[in-house]
């Protein structure tokens, strides 16, 4: 109290208690600008890591990144529904003054190689998003914004994971390919580099800069053809009912055999799924980035599927044949052909699923039926995806992109023309490899032991 104040001003003198804490640091508005600023990073992240699923030909890699860039699209979606609670009633979010860290990962697409993409995701990118998660972690309010922490702590979980293993990929990739490991290095020490310019990704807004230019970018572009695992007996045609009508689907053990390479191949469903998010993810914005992310996923989990019944079976990659010509069909054609490619197979094959679940379990074959039990749960929701979002851009561009029901008969027309083009060689050379495997399947249910 002030000597010198006369008793009247001291009688009119406000006394308040204490208020400066630390937990008080962060406002409402505050916490919304920072998640919104990771919102658009995790945004980038599953459009990138999409695009770049048809350009990767390792298939661990090809089936492993679709899981983060899911992992990343539930996170993101926690990010964006908790900025519009804490900025209620508006449901605006715009980059706006995030612009020069989110254009630092949007930049990252355009990486020389899909080693180097790799590389750079796991030390620049998600090692930038993991510091900032546990920084807010620290400096947020555990009270007032305790959803926030909920849904972070989950995604500092994931990040760790993702960093541990996509460090291990990129080795991988690097050791099968070490011409490229300098580009790979030098990319990402640039990425590195950048993203230190504009403040990396932290608790504060970023200063304005210019459009990042990074030495050695490609732009990014769906792949045509699609890169395949060396590994792997590399064809168009996977099996040869698909070009030879008097080859049988199979009956027994050659269903089993047929259906396990089916799931395998469906690694070209996992390269659309990734093409269309990357494709139109500007135009349907976020709802569909986050339905194609789950789709891309799903997609990515029956590939798995097969290529792990056929391992437990006793069957080398090598002798495994992995397929291109759905993917093919579509070869330059617009990004919505693609994806009526994938609701033109989701639609034709999912009546088949529950049947052949039924049949699995008559032969005592519980891996088969499990697996053909969940493709067929995720199927039920993609053919879903695949109507709505066709319907969606007919009605945006009607005068560009037909109706759905004329895309998917459009689709199956592609398709036939495709089959059509196959020449006696792949005939005989998928026969070839089919007779293998099913021998080698024969011997495997007999028991013989000199496999």
């Amino acid at each position: 109290m002030n000597a010198s104040m006369s008793p009247g001003d001291r009688m009119m003198e406000v006394f308040y208690l204490p208020g400066t804490q630390a937990r008080g640091r962060y406002m409402r508005l505050d916490a919304a600008t920072i998640l919104k600023r990771f919102f658009f990073c995790e945004q980038s992240l599953i459009i990138s890591q999409s695009g770049w699923l048809g350009w990767i030909a390792p298939l661990e890699v090809k089936t492993t990144l679709p899981r983060f860039a899911w992992e990343d699209a539930l996170t993101a979606q926690a990010l964006r529904e908790r900025v519009f609670e804490l900025r209620f009633p508006s449901r605006l979010l715009e980059v706006g003054g995030d612009a020069a860290v989110v254009d630092v990962f949007d930049a990252a697409a355009a990486a020389p190689s899909a080693e180097a993409y790799v590389l750079g995701l796991g030390r620049v990118l998600v090692p930038a998003l993991l510091a900032a998660y546990q920084a807010y972690l620290a400096g947020v309010d555990e009270i007032a914004d305790g959803p926030s922490r909920r849904f972070l702590r989950v995604a500092v979980e994931e990040k760790q994971t993702q960093i541990v293993e996509l460090e291990r990929l990129a080795g991988a990739m690097l050791a099968a390919a070490p011409e490229r490991r300098a580009e790979a290095e030098a990319w990402t020490a640039n990425l590195g580099a950048t993203l230190a310019a504009v403040g990396g990704v932290t608790l504060e807004p970023p200063g304005a800069a210019p459009k990042p230019s990074l030495s050695g970018a490609r732009a990014l572009s769906i792949a045509e053809p699609p890169a395949r695992d060396s590994a792997y007996h590399r064809c168009r045609f996977y099996w040869p009912d698909i070009v030879d009508p008097a080859f049988a689907y199979g009956e027994g053990l050659r269903l089993q055999l047929r259906t396990a390479v089916s799931h395998l191949n469906e690694t070209w469903a996992v390269e659309t799924a990734g093409a269309i998010l990357f494709a139109f993810a500007a135009d349907l914005g976020w709802e569909f980035i986050y339905d194609a992310a789950r789709w891309t996923y799903d997609e990515s989990r029956h590939c798995r599927m097969g290529m792990q019944r056929l391992a437990n079976w006793g069957f080398d990659p090598a002798e495994v044949p992995l397929g291109t010509y759905i993917y093919d069909s579509a070869a330059g054609q617009s990004p919505v052909y693609r994806l009526g490619m994938l609701y033109f197979f989701e639609t034709k094959n999912i009546g088949k699923k529950n049947e052949r679940a039924r049949t699995f379990a008559e032969y005592g074959d519980d891996i088969s039926q499990h697996d053909m039990e969940f493709d067929w749960a995720d199927e039920t929701i993609h053919a879903h995806f695949g109507s709505h979002w066709l319907r969606v851009l007919h009605e945006a561009w009607p005068a560009d992109i037909p109706a759905p029901d004329v895309l998917r008969a459009r689709c199956s027309d592609l398709v036939q023309a495709t089959i059509g083009s196959a020449t006696d060689v792949e005939r005989q050379e998928i026969r070839f490899v089919a007779e293998a495997m099913i021998r080698k399947a024969e011997l495997i249910a007999k028991g013989d032991a000199h496999l």
